[in-house]
């Protein structure tokens, strides 16, 4: 099984670019040959082209759940810096309440030179052991100055952190900006090719799963297909139990949610977004992308699944399911789909891991 490495958010933009310019490309050589007798491209050709362009948007899907989480953390970190450079500012206004006292003590002792006090005392004893204790006071005003500039590094330090990570929360947001621009450019033209087909032709396409296989069903429950959906096939019950009991039991009661993209529940998921919701419920806590989640667990090979596996599909590891026993799936397929059960080859797998 090929081993796979999360891709650098820097590179991601370029990488989807380059995709979805090829994928227009190839819509465009479909929907465009005046000289044929029917411009309009077959439901097959449709389909195809639907396939690559939600790929793409679950790529690019999976890029804007990265960055939200990363941005999220970037938001927290910043927050901490802002505490504890309020913490440092407000020490340092104690000091310098202590500095500004002492300094209007010396002022309303005239600055007296110490030769000339002891020269003028009427009890030259008594002056001295007084001396010994201003030695002391000043002693102590040089520790408190002391104290009060090192803070003063500290705060600049925590100044500048702070300004730095807000910079890296206001680039985060705009890579999830990006992410989103992407995101519904590659819908908009998955709709645009469905608006090429009649009714009939449209309902066969969207009832077909990825990958062609079809017959993969949306029902609201297990062993539904769903209004207007043929039934899945019948699989046999495989048992579990322990964590992946709980996992497994989640994502089957999410079936007929809808998919939307950067959703993490209840109401609806994206694919990530399903299986960690489903794992959080067994109380395992998994990362939010599938470049992450491939790393979160064993690594299992496709013939040795066991049910609450977690399944990625395509070389980009851009989609990821949950394995539920009898050779099938619960995922969340694509914008327009809903949560369903699918056969677990029913797109080509790129890797498999158990969390628990």
């Amino acid at each position: 099984m090929a081993s796979h490495r999360k891709p650098r958010v820097g590179h991601l933009a370029a990488r989807t670019a380059f995709t979805l310019v090829t994928a227009t490309a190839a819509t465009v050589s479909v929907l465009s040959h005046p000289g044929q007798a029917d411009p309009r491209p077959s439901p097959e050709q449709v389909k195809g082209q639907l396939d690559l362009l939600y790929q793409q948007a679950e790529r690019a899907t999976q890029d804007y759940d990265g960055a939200v989480a990363q941005a999220a953390a970037l938001q927290r970190q910043a927050a901490q810096l802002q505490e504890q450079a309020a913490r440092t500012d407000a020490a340092m206004d104690g000091l310098r309440t202590r500095l500004g006292a002492m300094a209007a003590a010396e002022y309303r002792e005239g600055g007296m030179d110490p030769t000339l006090r002891l020269l003028t005392s009427a009890h030259p004893d008594d002056y001295l052991q007084l001396a010994g204790s201003l030695d002391q006071v000043s002693a102590a005003q040089q520790q408190i100055l002391d104290r009060f500039t090192a803070q003063q590094g500290t705060l600049r330090r925590q100044q500048a952190a702070v300004a730095a990570g807000l910079a890296a929360l206001q680039a985060q947001r705009q890579r999830i900006a990006a992410a989103k621009k992407r995101i519904t450019t590659e819908l908009a033209a998955a709709q645009r090719l469905l608006d090429t087909l009649d009714p009939a032709q449209r309902a066969t396409v969207q009832q077909d799963g990825p990958g062609g296989t079809g017959g993969s069903g949306t029902g609201a429950g297990k062993g539904s297909g769903g209004a207007g959906r043929p039934a899945p096939p019948s699989y046999p019950t495989v048992p579990v139990s322990g964590r992946a009991a709980a996992a497994v039991a989640f994502a089957e009661a999410q079936i007929g949610k809808p998919y939307v993209w950067g959703a993490t529940g209840p109401g609806s998921f994206d694919c990530s977004g399903l299986t960690q919701a489903a794992w959080r419920a067994a109380g395992v806590s998994l990362p939010r992308t599938t470049y992450q989640q491939i790393n979160a667990g064993k690594r299992v090979s496709a013939s040795r699944l066991q049910p609450g596996d977690l399944v990625f599909y395509y070389s980009g590891i851009t989609h990821v399911a949950i394995y539920v026993g009898g050779g099938r799936i619960v995922h969340a397929p694509h914008p327009g789909a809903a949560v369903e059960y699918a056969p677990v080859g029913e797109m080509p797998i790129s890797g498999a891991v158990r969390p628990a």
